[in-house]
């Protein structure tokens, strides 16, 4: 299911937009895994490299490594929710 939503994202990137709303999707599942205390340490850094590759037009990569961000973040928040 994970695949589907990827495509997805990079269908509507190449509209225009997607990624702006896929970042911030991405950033928005960092922060509440931050606010329990579960971000992973590569998590921004992911995010830092996607805006990269967006700028230099390399959309689908771009993509990929915000798709990888924020399920950093869902894992995250997940992992640090049942560890409590």
């Amino acid at each position: 299911m994970a695949l589907a939503t990827g495509t997805a994202c990079a269908g509507n990137t190449s509209q225009g937009g997607g990624y702006e709303q896929l970042r911030a999707t991405a950033e928005a599942s960092i922060d509440k895994a931050a606010s329990v205390g579960g971000e992973w340490r590569d998590s921004r850094k992911l995010l830092e490299s996607a805006d990269k590759a967006a700028s230099e037009g390399q959309l689908d990569r771009a993509v990929a490594l915000a798709e990888q961000a924020k399920r950093q973040g869902e894992l995250g928040y997940a992992q640090a929710v049942s560890q409590q």
